[in-house]
């Protein structure tokens, strides 16, 4: 049987354990935390996540985030129709979109953008959902969350054409130059387990040296576990021990990384986050 989000609302106000971090994007509604979910947000509680992020990703699951954030109180929904899911998003899924922005009031629109990586996903068809949900983020006035899996350049043409000056790259993992663009575009860049591991050369030179007011943290929980949870469900409690490996490449304390990331975090979502 599942909590009451009271509990969680005080376990949010009792365990304040400095340093508190901020999950940009974790997919808390998935399937895999069906089981224990209610445990998960109190051990990430308890490690020191004050907000978590939970992008959707089709008009199906809009009323799933939205629930996951009524539950939680350290939730915080954003909404959008994700590239992997090009081929099944229908046009009327944008309005749904709209209607669901105007009634509920997301922190951002996302997990919206472009994937190069797949091949059964058509492009034309993602970059005409891309660009009418950037449509939308300019309408609203709302900050987007970015996939950008081998897109990078691409999405920073899209982002200057329709004048889009906030955001996340969610799960960066392109060149400095790209991340320079991005920096420039007004965006932060979001770091997550990938980094961690010690074959990840770029990611993790990018990680050391990029300015810390470029950068957030998040998980992408389920998915994209960090080393020491190679090949297992990835969690949001994971954040600090994420924190503490980036504060161990930049040299600096894991509460210098709290503050910062957190800082950088509501600058782009607001800062009543």
């Amino acid at each position: 049987m599942q909590l009451p989000s009271i509990i969680f609302r005080a376990l949010l106000m009792t365990n304040p354990l400095p340093p508190a971090y901020i999950d940009t994007h974790c997919h808390l509604d998935a399937a895999e935390f069906d089981a224990d979910r209610d445990a998960v947000v109190a051990r990430a509680i308890s490690s020191g996540v004050a907000r978590i992020i939970v992008p959707a990703v089709t008009a199906d699951n809009f009323a799933a985030v939205q629930a996951i954030c009524e539950r939680y109180a350290l939730c915080r929904p954003a909404l959008g129709l994700h590239p992997i899911y090009a081929m099944q998003h229908q046009p009327d899924d944008l309005a749904r979109l709209r209607a669901a922005v105007q009634e509920t009031h997301p922190l951002a629109i996302g997990e919206i953008g472009l994937d190069l990586f797949v091949d059964d996903v058509d492009i034309a068809r993602q970059t005409y959902y891309f660009t009418e949900q950037l449509k939308i983020a300019h309408e609203f006035d709302l900050p987007v969350l970015l996939h950008t899996r081998r897109a990078n350049d691409e999405i920073l043409r899209q982002l200057r054409r329709f004048d889009i000056r906030r955001g996340i790259a969610h799960a960066f993992s392109g060149s400095r130059q790209q991340a320079d663009a991005f920096i420039k575009q007004g965006f932060k860049l979001g770091f997550g387990g990938a980094f961690t591991y010690t074959r990840a050369t770029n990611l993790r030179r990018l990680a050391a040296a990029l300015p810390l007011e470029s950068i957030v943290l998040e998980t992408d929980a389920p998915d994209m576990a960090p080393s020491w949870a190679w090949r297992q469900r990835n969690s949001p409690e994971y954040l600090a021990q994420i924190a503490g490996e980036l504060a161990a490449l930049r040299g600096v304390d894991p509460a210098t990384i709290a503050k910062v990331t957190g800082e950088n975090a509501r600058a782009i979502l607001g800062q009543d986050i």
